[in-house]
């Protein structure tokens, strides 16, 4: 199997209806602006608790205020919704609270729990200046962190250099995010046993190579790719022959479909577990990979649609309708197929998703009481996912997409 079943559900929900998914999105998005508390915190779900929880509730892009805020932004400037409050207005005040009380106990740079994803939405929703200063800064700082992957590292970090540069076309943004680059480069080596180019982690005290978009190979090279035009010819070549020599070497075939594990555990032994989310296995593959350019190497392009495949086999994930480990992730992935292909079957398969989701969220609200109020694990992302299938297209909130 290239999937645990157990961790996947039927698809539930029926067939994609429009006006209803219109409802649900309105009706998430006021649930959000009412959930609020009288200091302008979001309340913590018991599943987003870690037993340590900041004072103040998580500030960050990926479970906090910062996330919220500039998704609720995002929805009322697409046109998606009407809100009773301005979004902009708060986000300064977001990142003096992150200073004084951050979300893993000490103030880190980490695109998704730090303050480069907090800074980011600040200036992508105002376009303050002193945002964007103190966002060079952290970024410069985070490109030796040994972590080597994107939740802490420069993977992630550089993301913001890269939105920055497209935004403004100020060299300093392209000189930032290029110096990432080296960095990357220079840590991307041959690997004898695995027969091809790896990142090796050093976190949470255990040395791993991951593969994942969450920690590993899929996350490192996102950037590189999202910035390839940047990259000198030779470099460029190099990156998109890498990408398609570790995939397929590492690839898990059955039948039709691909999944990938979620690393080679060098040096740890035994048999890794076979995930199908967007942090770790094909959906998180897809959506990091997309941007390969399709049509340059053939056998790339049916190693992305033998992993969809395999995220349509699976099914939901029953751990929730998130964009991390969810639902609403790993339909992203179709999404990203149908940006490729032009297929409307992703399409198809993106909004069946969108429509198990919706059940999910009710059936959490009605055992809990209340919804999950954060980006990358709850109700915002989920609302962004909606309106991407309603629009028909659309990228990861947060990551791909801070418009």
């Amino acid at each position: 199997m290239l999937f645990e079943s157990d961790r996947h559900e039927a698809l539930a929900g029926g067939v994609w209806d429009a006006p209803r998914v219109q409802a649900a999105l309105r009706g998430i998005v006021a649930d959000i602006e009412g959930a609020r508390g009288p200091d302008g915190a979001w309340p913590v779900h018991a599943l987003d608790e870690d037993g340590d929880s900041p004072r103040g509730g998580f500030k960050s892009l990926y479970l906090g205020r910062a996330g919220l805020l500039w998704a609720l932004w995002m929805l009322q400037r697409a046109g998606a919704v009407t809100l009773r409050s301005e979004p902009a207005t708060e986000i300064a005040a977001v990142h003096a609270a992150y200073l004084a009380d951050p979300d893993t106990s000490e103030v880190v740079p980490s695109y998704f729990l730090g303050e480069v994803g907090i800074l980011l939405a600040w200036w992508r929703m105002t376009g303050s200046a002193e945002s964007a200063d103190r966002l060079h800064e952290a970024v410069r700082a985070n490109i030796p962190n040994p972590t080597n992957e994107s939740l802490w590292a420069a993977p992630g970090t550089m993301v913001a250099a890269w939105h920055l540069w497209q935004a403004t076309s100020e060299p300093r943004w392209r000189a930032l995010f290029l110096a990432n680059v080296e960095q990357l480069w220079r840590t991307w080596v041959h690997d004898e046993a695995a027969h091809c180019h790896l990142w090796t982690q050093d976190l949470y005290g255990t040395i791993v190579q991951y593969l994942g978009a969450g920690h590993g190979f899929a996350g490192n090279v996102y950037p590189l790719l999202k910035g390839a035009s940047l990259l000198d010819a030779g470099r460029r070549e190099a990156l998109y022959e890498r990408c398609a020599e570790t995939l397929q070497a590492l690839a898990l075939r059955e039948g039709d479909a691909v999944n990938w594990p979620p690393g080679t555990y060098t040096p740890r032994p035994g048999r890794p577990r076979l995930l199908m989310q967007w942090c770790h296995g094909a959906p998180g593959v897809i959506a990091a990979t997309a941007d390969l350019p399709p049509g340059r190497l053939p056998a790339f392009d049916a190693l992305l649609l033998a992993a969809g495949r395999a995220v349509w086999q699976a099914g939901p994930l029953v751990k929730g309708y998130g964009l991390c480990h969810g639902t609403a992730g790993n339909g992203y992935a179709f999404l990203a197929l149908h940006r490729r292909t032009g297929d409307a079957q992703w399409l198809d398969h993106a909004r069946s998703f969108a429509m198990h989701a919706l059940v999910q969220r009710e059936r959490l609200v009605q055992a809990t009481g209340r919804g999950r109020y954060t980006l990358w694990t709850g109700d915002a992302g989920l609302a962004v996912y909606l309106w991407h299938c309603l629009q028909g297209q659309g990228a990861l909130p947060g990551l791909d997409l801070l418009q």
